[in-house]
């Protein structure tokens, strides 16, 4: 190459460089992030954090176990982390277009031929080669290549979390309903044996004529009507330990029970501050990354309008005869530096240009959308747990006073005041009332979970930007 050809080269490079033209500005955001939440669940609840292991703060031995295996043997959530193996290949694979590339070749050749008398005769040639390949990265488009493969690797690996944090509030929340339904079994099962009891009370007193046959009747359909509920709760407690089971990534099966219903309590929730869900959850830092790579993605391919510029260098030995190719061998080598440019592709280069720009809005259109949803999700989840805590008192001041009234009732039947039918609608009220609050007291616990879920549950965006 002449000095005259190494500044055409870079001059045609700048005429070039005006066909890329600009890249459309993304749109202007229309987020913005509340101050504060609307409801706020305990004192000084912004100045706390969330452990990430936030399900062991239930005291279950048994649900941690249960998290735990689901967290390693997931088959969602093994998915998740082959895929997050897989863009990190990518990601190696678009870096390494900013490096050169070095390959060698060996190439022993034996041939027999003609020579000018029509005699045959056989040569044999040895070569070795080698060579290496560079593109300068003039424009950037390489690095933004890298970068946008990066950022994808990133929001891969935020995706992978987003999983964990669902699969681990899902684990929670069934193992939570399985011992709010072990509850309301123990309950149906206590109220049948009263109900039996209730029943051959009431077969007695009809034998000696004190109550009529009617009474006798009601007193068998509440006994049968009971009778009904324990199989229909064993068998949902199946579907549940199945379900809970596959979950854990085990064969459907029983599940070890920890503590009782009773004995759990919902853990006390820190709130933040709306800024530190941008943080915490794991989907909004995914979108985050979407957006970048996408906005790197789009430089990118614009630059694929602009000239590029390869250098390619190699070399090698030849000769006729084996040891003199290792002793005094016949170097060969080259040099060539080439530039290619697009002149004319009918607009397919604009158009991709366009496509990636759109793309680009679509992600921050889609960051917007993860980040709006957060917040409903966390205001609903506050406001569920504050609003189910308010219901179960007025739930237990309703027991209470159907459990009076039950003992009002058995007393007036018991002194001749009333008939047995009152103290039997008096034992209905009150089962009734102890369902609703069993019911209710898993609902609160649930809505715990669902506030943790919410709250991004301990997962910190620090974390997945100390591992690059």
């Amino acid at each position: 190459m002449n000095a005259r050809a190494l500044w055409t080269a870079p001059l045609m490079a700048l005429l070039l460089g005006g066909c890329a033209g600009k890249v459309a500005q993304p749109p202007a955001s229309t987020l913005t992030v509340p101050a504060q939440w609307r409801k706020q669940i305990g004192p000084d609840s912004g100045r706390q954090g969330i452990e990430r292991a936030w399900w062991s703060a239930f005291g279950d031995p048994q649900l941690s176990a249960l998290v735990a295996a689901a967290l390693e043997y997931n088959g969602d959530l093994r998915i998740a982390r082959a895929r997050v193996q897989e863009f990190r290949a990518r990601a190696v694979i678009a870096h390494a277009g900013e490096l050169p590339t070095l390959s060698a070749q060996l190439a022993p050749t034996r041939t027999r031929t003609l020579n000018g008398f029509a005699q045959p005769f056989v040569t044999n040639v040895y070569q070795g080669s080698f060579q290496a390949n560079y593109e300068l990265d003039v424009w950037g488009k390489l690095a933004k290549a890298d970068e946008a493969a990066l950022a994808g690797y990133q929001a891969e690996q935020a995706s992978a979390d987003a999983v964990a944090l669902s699969i681990a509030a899902s684990v929670a929340s069934a193992y939570l309903n399985l011992r709010g339904l072990d509850a309301q079994l123990e309950l149906a099962q206590a109220t049948l044996q009263l109900r039996q009891q209730s029943r051959e009370l009431a077969r007695r007193e009809f034998d000696v004529g004190y109550s009529s046959r009617l009474e006798l009747a009601q007193a068998e359909s509440e006994y049968d009507a009971t009778a009904e509920l324990v199989p229909q709760l064993e068998r949902t407690i199946g579907e549940q330990e199945n379900a809970l089971a596959v979950l854990a990534g085990r064969n459907p099966g029983e599940i070890a029970r920890g503590r009782r219903l009773a004995e759990l309590a919902a853990p006390l929730v820190p709130a933040g501050l709306p800024s530190d869900l941008l943080r915490r959850r794991p989907d909004i830092y995914r979108a985050e990354r979407n957006v970048l790579a996408q906005d790197a993605n789009l430089i990118s391919v614009r630059d694929q309008m602009l000239p590029s510029f390869k250098m390619t260098v190699g070399g090698g030995v030849e000769n006729f005869n084996f040891s003199k190719l290792v002793n005094a061998p016949t170097a060969l080598w080259n040099l060539t530096l080439g530039m290619a440019a697009p002149l004319y592709e009918g607009g397919r280069l604009r158009a991709q240009t366009d496509i990636a720009a759109a793309q680009r809005d679509e992600a921050i259109y889609a960051y917007e959308s993860v980040v709006r949803n957060a917040f409903a999700e966390t205001e609903n989840g506050l406001d569920a747990v504050y609003r189910l805590k308010l219901q179960e008192r007025q739930t237990r001041a309703r027991r209470d006073s159907a459990a009076e009234a039950l003992r009002i009732a058995r007393n007036r039947h018991r002194n001749g005041y009333a008939s047995y039918l009152e103290e039997l609608d008096a034992q209905r009220t009150l089962y009734g009332a102890d369902v609703g609050l069993l019911q209710l007291q898993t609902r609160i616990l649930i809505a715990s979970v669902d506030l943790y879920r919410a709250l991004g549950g301990g997962w910190s965006g620090d974390a997945i930007e100390a591992r690059h």
